[in-house]
Parts: C-alpha cells; structure tokens; sequence
C-alpha cells in the first residue's frame, strides 16, 4: 500500500471522517472510488443530487439515483406546520418506492418550527434530515429563513441544536459562504455546525447577494475542508466529469453535488462516477436509450401529478432533455401547445424517432447550453445582483 493510503487511513482513525475508500472488485480495471457515509447510510458514492425546487420531485429523484446518485436531496419542505395538509406538501412528502436513503430538506427560522419539521418529516420516511441555509430566493430570505439565516450566527445555532436534539436521523447543513463578500463566515457557521452535532456539510461556493450570477468559487470550500471534521460536499458550478475531478481536486472535498446541469441530463452522474473511477469520458448515450429514459419520466410525472398537471410539469422537464439537439427549438416550442398526456408522449416520440435515423447517439449542436450554466474553472468572484 502507498504512503497516501495509510495518510488516508490515519486521517479517518483520528477524525472520524464520515466516509471509507471502498476497493474495486478484483480484475476490474475501475479505479478505487470513495464512497460517503451519513451516519449508518453509507451511500454508493459521493454524487449529489442538489434540492431544487420544482424539479427535484420523486421521479426526479429516483432517475438521478438510478443513473449513479449516491443522494438525491427532496424539495425544501417548510417548516410552517399548518402548510403540511396542503397537496404541495403532501406530495413532497412522498417517498413511496424511493431508493434508500431518503433525505429531505426543511427550511424556516424558528428553532421549534423546525424541530417539528424534523420529527414530522421523519415519521414520514425521510432517514436524513437536510437543513437548508443556503437559498437565496427573496421570498425565503425575507421571512429570515434560507441563507438570510447567515447573518445571524447565534440563530444558526440555536436552529441547528435544536433539529439534531429532535432527530433520530443523522442531520446535514446545506449553506452558502456568506450573506455577501464582505460579510463571508463560513468557516463560523461550519465551526458551529460542528459543534451542534451536524454530520455533513455541502457549501455553495457564492455568497447570498451573489444569487447564481458569475462563478462560484472554491477557495472558500478549500478552507472550511481543512478546518472542519465533517465531511463536505462541494457545489456550484459542476457541469462535467472534468470538473468535478477538478473541484474535488482543488478543495479536498469528500464529494461534490450537482443541480442545474442534471436537469435533462440525469446521466451526468453515471458519466461523473465512471471518470473518476477510470479517467475515461463515455461516449454521448444513445439515442434509443435516452427516448426510451425520457418517456419513462413522463409516465412517471403524469402518474404522480395526475394528468393534467402532470403535462405541465412534463414540458420544462422535456425542453431540458431536447436543449441543444439539432432541431429541438421549434420541437419545445410545439410542446408548449399540447396538453394531453398521450399527445406529448407522442410527440416525443416522432422526435426522437426522427433523431434515430441520422445519428446513434446524442449530438448537441451547443454543448454548452444543453448542459446549462457550467462554466470553467476560474476563480473570478461573482456580480453581487441579488438585493
């Protein structure tokens, strides 16, 4: 065994890192590969799914850990005890078929609301409770909860105590690296986090007041890996396979958690774990496999919304599939018209049907766009554009 292995291994004895480096089964040419462990869950590897509102729903869940997700992060769910009848969150609430572990986010600024949260959640299913300081939406931060919570570091600790005090599940922090770049303090709120009993940390690498606007940067998530026990999941920006190589590279992090270039492209984790377990990029899917991917989502989004919500939900989800793909402009904007179930799964299929007679495999003509905002690596600090 190497020096680094046993630097590793001593690395884990004495700090008590929350993951373990798994050996490939013999005469496979796959790499070592690190998988993570959150309390007793230890999760296939250290791929992310980001909770995103309005996208990250049961199906989506299930299609990202079907394709290689290590955890798929729900919905925030609120911590408003009277919102918990309503159908939203009902349905957020469903974990039914759910590949284990479930995590679900909360979010709210009163410490009790959300240790309510906590217990209500978990008797509900979820075996991981995810705490969310880290949106930036207005409507979030002005009822003090999200990463408005950042400015208020006392509250922070209050909250955190009292949802792990609550929970008989392991408790994770989503956050960002500060309310603005003259107020970073994450390595604080880290330093809080884990002292309040918190078992994991993902950090956003742009503060509040950058919203999602220029590039995250990494060195902020560099520095709280190397003053912190827990392990960290790094986010923002993670478009590629090379990227992700490259972020968990550069801070150290224990994994990296992917949102915005998931949508239409749940592969993107198969294509992350095989990288870094090979350093081989795959070949684009095929076209086949994909059509066939897609239309098993929809059926899965018409059933668990109903038909004629479901159509709706279905047509951002089907404009992300087709982004980028020779001649899905007037294709997305057609879908837009059809409202029935069966005339959309048709539709989609007359398009990838065509798609298949001059091409194997996906080609974008933008790769760029059909991946969504995932820029390079440069560590350029972002345009303060949020309020």
């Amino acid at each position: 065994m190497t020096r680094d292995f046993f630097h590793v291994s001593k690395i884990v004895i004495e700090k008590a890192i929350q993951y373990r480096i798994a050996s490939p089964p013999s005469r496979s040419p796959i790499a070592e590969k690190i998988r993570m462990q959150i309390g007793a869950h230890v999760l296939r590897n250290n791929l992310v799914v980001a909770p995103m509102a309005g996208v990250t729903d049961r199906p989506f869940r299930q299609l990202c850990k079907k394709f290689g997700a290590g955890l798929a992060v729900s919905e925030m769910v609120a911590s408003n005890s009277l919102l918990w009848g309503s159908e939203k969150t009902r349905r957020r609430a469903n974990h039914d078929g759910e590949v284990d572990p479930i995590a679900v986010q909360i979010a709210g600024a009163d410490p009790q609301m959300m240790a309510n949260a906590a217990r209500y959640n978990v008797d509900q299913g979820a075996q991981i409770i995810d705490i969310n300081m880290g949106c930036p939406a207005k409507k979030v931060c002005n009822a003090m909860a999200g990463s408005s919570l950042l400015r208020d570091e006392p509250l922070v600790g209050r909250i955190l105590e009292a949802v792990v005090n609550a929970s008989s599940v392991p408790v994770t922090l989503k956050f960002r690296t500060g309310w603005d770049t003259t107020s970073k303090n994450a390595l604080t709120v880290a330093r809080i986090a884990e002292e309040s009993g918190i078992r994991m940390l993902t950090l956003h690498g742009r503060t509040r007041a950058c919203g999602f606007s220029g590039h995250a940067e990494y060195d902020t998530i560099r520095e709280v890996k190397r003053n912190t026990r827990l392990p960290v999941v790094a986010n923002g920006d993670i478009g590629t396979p090379q990227e992700a190589k490259y972020v968990l590279g550069y801070t150290g992090a224990d994994g990296v958690m992917i949102g915005r270039a998931a949508q239409g492209r749940p592969w993107i984790f198969r294509e992350i774990e095989h990288f870094l377990a090979t350093g081989e990029t795959l070949p684009s899917p095929l076209v086949t496999e994909i059509h066939e991917v897609l239309i098993e989502h929809l059926e899965d989004l018409h059933g668990f919304y109903g038909r004629e919500k479901g159509v709706k939900i279905a047509r951002k989800h089907i404009s992300w599939y087709t982004k980028g793909l020779a001649g899905s402009a007037n294709f997305r904007h057609r879908m837009n018209q059809i409202d029935n179930c069966e005339d959309q799964i048709a539709a989609v299929d007359g398009f990838f049907s065509l798609m298949t007679q001059t091409t194997r495999h996906l080609q974008y003509v933008d790769i760029e766009e059909s991946i969504g905002d995932a820029p390079a690596h440069e560590q350029t600090e972002c345009k303060e554009a949020v309020a």
